[in-house]
């Protein structure tokens, strides 16, 4: 998938320190992410694409696949976390 998520203005990732978890705080609210979830998110800089943070996201970690990336992006857009180009 050739789609370049990023952040949304006024989203911020961050890690919570009392959960010990990295969050993303956005005007909704805050979701929990997990390890993986969070090097997504990490990834969602405008520059990369879904197939690009798929790609790189499988040299670091087991069993990522390009349709789980994609549907979490998914997700994440739905939420209004980021913003699609392409």
């Amino acid at each position: 998938m050739d789609v370049v998520p990023r952040l949304r203005p006024g989203v911020k990732r961050s890690y919570d320190e009392v959960r010990r978890c990295h969050v993303v705080l956005f005007p909704e609210g805050v979701l929990v992410l997990n390890e993986t979830a969070a090097a997504v998110v990490g990834l969602c800089d405008g520059r990369n694409s879904v197939r690009d943070i798929a790609a790189r996201l499988a040299a670091e970690f087991d069993g990522v696949r390009v349709a789980d990336v994609v549907e979490l992006v998914g997700r994440l857009a739905e939420r209004r976390v980021v913003e699609l180009r392409g």
